[in-house]
């Protein structure tokens, strides 16, 4: 990824020098990864790697690819916490570059902190080293399902 396609005061493009424990795949084109402050068990981000804001931001290629990645990076989550229910949430209000929160919902989480609410957990379940536990087995869970699709996470 060139770091002219980043802007430096992206939080989202800063995930680029995350450390490899904490990504679940990259490609050329998409990054899944834990994200700090979003540290809550079972909460993925599914980033573009290049800097490109909303959806309409999107390349061909990345339009063409987002859709399995997503689904892609969904099952491997709901697979490896056994979560009832994965949502798939896009904002891009607070961090202006195309990303999707992947959070897995578990049995244990109330009623009145599912579906959109589930964003309340985020300061409420915060646990980074919980969440970072779980990376390599919705790697290999993601590596599984992705198939000959998946590159390593040097690409």
């Amino acid at each position: 990824m060139s770091t002219s396609s980043h802007h430096a005061d992206c939080f989202m493009c800063g995930l680029e020098q995350s450390e490899d424990s904490a990504v679940v795949f990259r490609d050329p084109l998409w990054s899944g990864e834990t994200v700090p402050g979003y540290d809550v068990p079972g909460w993925f981000v599914l980033r573009v790697r290049r800097h490109a804001e909303r959806i309409t931001g999107l390349d061909e290629a990345e339009l063409a690819t987002f859709a399995r990645r997503a689904r892609d990076m969904v099952a491997a989550v709901t697979e490896a916490t056994g979560a009832p229910a994965t949502y798939l949430l896009v904002f891009g209000e607070n961090h202006p570059h195309f990303h999707a929160l992947i959070t897995a919902r578990g049995e244990d989480v109330p009623a009145d902190r599912r579906n959109g609410n589930i964003l309340r957990l985020r300061a409420e379940h915060a646990d980074p080293d919980s969440a970072a536990r779980l990376v390599p087995a919705v790697r290999r869970a993601y590596e599984r399902l992705a198939g000959e699709g998946t590159y390593p996470l040097s690409a």
